[in-house]
């Protein structure tokens, strides 16, 4: 025999009378291997007891297990046994006489080292260690390779291994290769199953966050059913404090869990900035500068949103790059509406003006329906693509349906049972119900706004709506909001900052005076656009007041207090106080022209 001798794992083995006590101090070895195994939960630990007993067994002066990682191309010693220590050394999966055996998949003796030109001399020069020969098993089962195990110098006699040195380490190895790969299948069991647990509690989430379907005369409904546990898509609508419904719908790019975070953020966002910037566009562009700050892997949203007035069934509506959504009229005619802006999370800088482009239009009994391409792009019973003609035919054919109906029907004819292509989402704003109905919505309001208000808000166009608690603190909120919407109908920066000034002081009049400081008041501001001037309208809910009383004091009196009201009067062309609503409380109306 040669240098260095191979071994066949399927070749029977002799055993000879003087080693029959060895043998079964095989088994027993074999036995207490598997039990550890078995009952471990921590691998390396086990990894690290098994290569321990084998060294021992079988009087090697030393021992390691190497471990191939994923790619199969690297080599890592897992745990060893002896005077050197080299748990964490690497290297290449066909480098030295451990990578031989790997990739040849056959045990070794290496009788001379000196004498091998694989031999890897590296971990004798780091060590100090001399390497005299080597035994060395592959860890395999059924041909799927994951490393080896290798033994060094023999301490007894000669030093050298022997045929049944090798027969004993290979049925070593062989039942170590089994209980590692049993280990590996547990763990990715235990993290499938974690994975599960956690999407199945992102999608739990992500339903959390889609509206609760209305009553059946509620104008607004929408699906969503996810292709995947969770879902990229998203849409949501609520109303407003002044009865009109605030809507959207979106598809982020890309698909699994990167898209439900994107989705949650982005949904999450324009509710709560919809609650007081009412106009779509703004709002759009309000949530496009806070994705596009925080957007990663080149990914985008595509959104159509908007608000309806169900007493009026106006829609004013913002396209970011969706899907055209389609006005069915009354008529039974189809427009679509294509896009006329990019999608958000691309740059802010691509949208001229700072704000979205709004289309506004009225629905006049008809339904606006707005759909992610998953829709459109369904798999109908014959392998076709519904299209965007097969859902106006869908519709068409089930125009006797509620909105509802509608809905249902459009998205069961691609949604059979089978693996969704896509998630699918629809949302339709349906503006066929009696009239009587749609002013409903109407009721939502938190107070009953004063004649005059209501007045103003028919012939005005409303800019800001916005209630806060009677708290200092809280009135930061209200600053940033009348300044965003001062310079939105082109204030300078010194006449935005003196309309927030005087906001700010009329508020804190109102915190002082009216509620007398508590903190558990609320002050309501609306601003209104009207023939070229700024109409704001300040409303609390305390006992009214003698309006007699509320004059600012001499300018050469130097007491403190009474100099805001002075400023008020001072920037604002018209103060007054309206007549005390019907239901109670103060209202003050400041207006001030635009040049």
């Amino acid at each position: 025999m040669g240098k260095s001798q191979t071994a066949d794992t399927k070749a029977p083995t002799t055993i000879a009378p003087d080693r029959e006590g060895q043998v079964f101090d095989n088994l027993e070895l074999l036995a207490i291997m598997s039990l550890d195994f078995a009952s471990s939960m921590d691998v390396e630990a086990s990894l690290k007891r098994a290569i321990e007993h084998i060294t021992k067994h079988l009087n090697a002066a030393g021992g390691a297990l190497f471990l191939l990682d994923e790619s199969g191309e690297t080599l890592t010693c897992e745990a060893c046994s002896g005077e050197t220590e080299i748990t964490g050394m690497s290297m290449k999966s066909d480098q030295g006489i451990i990578g031989r055996c790997v990739q040849n998949n056959i045990g070794e003796i290496v009788r001379d080292v000196a004498q091998d030109p694989s031999f890897y001399k590296l971990v004798d020069q780091e060590t100090g260690f001399t390497t005299k020969s080597i035994l060395c098993a592959p860890l395999s089962v059924q041909d799927q390779r994951l490393g080896a195990i290798e033994v060094i110098n023999n301490l007894d006699g000669d030093g050298l291994f022997e045929v049944e040195d090798l027969n004993i380490l290979q049925a070593l190895s062989a039942s170590a290769a089994l209980a590692i790969l049993n280990a590996r299948m547990a763990e990715a069991l235990v993290e499938q199953e974690r994975i599960a647990r956690e999407l199945e509690l992102a999608a739990e989430i992500q339903r959390s966050l889609l509206p609760d379907a209305g009553d059946g005369d509620y104008p607004v409904a929408g699906i969503n059913h996810a292709a995947r546990t969770v879902s990229g898509d998203f849409y949501d609508f609520f109303t407003l404090d002044d009865g009109r419904i605030c809507f959207n719908l979106g598809d982020v790019s890309g698909k699994g869990m990167n898209a439900a975070l994107m989705m949650a953020k982005t949904a999450s966002l324009y509710r709560c900035l919809g609650k007081t910037v009412r106009q779509p566009g703004r709002l759009m562009a309000r949530v496009n500068d806070e994705i596009c700050e925080t957007a990663t892997r080149g990914m985008f949203v595509t959104m159509a949103g908007g608000i309806y007035d169900p007493a009026t069934g106006i829609i004013r509506l913002a396209n970011a790059g969706h899907e055209p959504p389609l006005f069915h009229g009354p008529g039974g005619d189809f427009k679509a509406l294509p896009a006329e802006a990019p999608p958000l999370g691309i740059s802010p800088a691509l949208v001229e003006g700072g704000e979205f482009p709004e289309i506004e239009f009225n629905l006049e009994g008809g339904t606006l329906y707005i759909f992610t391409d998953g829709v459109t792009e369904g798999y109908l019973e014959d392998g076709s693509e519904l299209g965007v003609e097969g859902f106006k035919k869908l519709i068409l054919e089930n125009a006797r349906l509620n909105v509802q109906g509608r809905m249902d029907v459009v998205i069961n004819c691609v949604n059979r049972g089978e693996a969704l292509r896509d998630d699918l989402t629809l949302l339709a704003i349906d503006d066929s119900g009696p009239l009587a109905l749609r002013e409903q919505g109407r009721e939502a309001e938190l107070k009953k706004p004063a004649p005059e208000q209501a007045d103003l808000e028919n012939r005005a166009k409303v800019l800001l709506t916005l209630s806060v608690p009677s708290q200092p603190g809280r009135l930061k909120l209200v600053r940033n909001a009348v300044k965003d919407t001062a310079k939105s109908c082109g204030c300078d920066e010194a006449l935005s900052r003196d309309i927030v000034i005087a906001v700010d002081e009329a508020c804190q009049n109102i915190i002082r005076h009216a509620y007398g400081g508590s903190p558990d008041g609320e002050i309501s501001l609306e601003i209104c656009l009207r023939d070229n001037a700024l109409i704001i309208l300040l409303r609390d809910f305390a006992d009214a007041i003698d309006v007699s009383k509320v004059q600012p004091r001499e300018l050469d009196d130097v007491k403190p207090g009474g100099l805001g009201t002075h400023f008020i009067r001072e920037v604002m062309d018209e103060v007054e106080f309206m007549p005390p609503p019907s239901d109670g409380g103060n209202l003050l109306r400041m207006l001030k022209r635009l040049s």
